[in-house]
């Protein structure tokens, strides 16, 4: 069975899409509809801006999305499964049928422009830390005074924390003490998926309550449960639990294979998930689109 995989914020790059855009019809037809969803050339930042510009959170997400959907609507993919690291679970959903590309889209710039407000309440951020059990680094967070939690289970060794400022930073301290090889602060804007987050939950749960989700044709193994869903009410509660939830990627990951996937493809920028999928099991393909 196929499982198609789709990234998140982070994987973008000046350039993206820009051979997609010159080299298929379809491709050029959904940018421009995306320009003109969005209200800017986003293709301009995708295609020729700079780093800093495609950092902006209001361009980021919707870049990747972009990225992710159209190259998969000209592969004309046909998954068994799909799952999105974050930001990518609503890739996965267009991929899916759940949603339309003009929802998906909209949904996408709503979600980054509730976070970047989110973002801007509370000094927050995420770290990384390496080489310490899950369990540990759950009661570190436990153990720490202030708003600090698990927010990306990537593959083993590998979780982000993610909360107010002086709680992570606090964290990271106790960490390298438990013996990580590094607990290191991330460049993000903010606290993703933890607590913090919990304005802009209540901002885009308003705007996926009012959008229309269709059965999928395929499960969608979902970030805040890593488990397969079809079920469209299910998929939007799950949707709404994710900004403040967790992202469980290593065991979706895991719960794919179990379900039967024997390989992997990452469709948009970057290669971050493939390798995430090599670490978290070294037998299985991987494909990056």
């Amino acid at each position: 069975m196929k499982a198609y995989v789709f990234p998140g914020q982070g994987a973008q790059f000046t350039g993206m899409g820009k051979d997609l855009y010159e080299s298929s019809d379809l491709a050029k037809e959904l940018f421009e509809k995306a320009n003109e969803i969005l209200g800017f050339r986003i293709t301009d930042i995708m295609f020729e801006g700079t780093a800093e510009e495609l950092k902006e959170t209001k361009v980021t997400q919707p870049a990747v999305f972009l990225h992710s959907v159209i190259l998969a609507k000209v592969l004309d993919v046909k998954p068994d499964m799909v799952a999105g690291h974050s930001l990518g679970e609503f890739s996965a959903l267009v991929v899916n049928g759940a949603l339309s590309f003009e929802d998906g889209l909209k949904l996408v710039s709503q979600r980054a422009l509730a976070m970047q407000e989110a973002c801007e309440i509370t000094p927050s951020t995420m770290a990384a830390v390496l080489n310490l059990e899950d369990k540990v680094v759950e009661d570190i967070c436990a153990s720490i005074n202030g708003v600090v939690v698990a927010a990306n289970y990537n593959c083993p060794g590998q979780l982000v924390i993610s909360g107010e400022l002086k709680a992570v930073e606090e964290a990271c301290e106790k960490m390298k003490e438990a013996g990580a090889k590094r607990a290191l602060i991330l460049p993000v804007g903010g606290a993703f998926h933890s607590p913090m987050m919990e304005p802009a939950r209540e901002k885009l749960a308003a705007a996926i309550e009012a959008t229309t989700f269709n059965t999928p044709t395929c499960p969608v193994y979902q970030n805040v449960t890593a488990n397969a869903v079809t079920d469209p009410t299910e998929i939007k509660k799950n949707l709404i639990a994710q900004l403040t939830g967790a992202v469980k990627w290593t065991q979706s990951v895991q719960q794919m294979i179990a379900d039967g996937a024997t390989s992997f493809t990452e469709v948009g920028p970057g290669k971050v998930l493939v390798g995430l999928v090599n670490k978290i099991n070294k037998e299985i393909e991987t494909i990056s689109a």
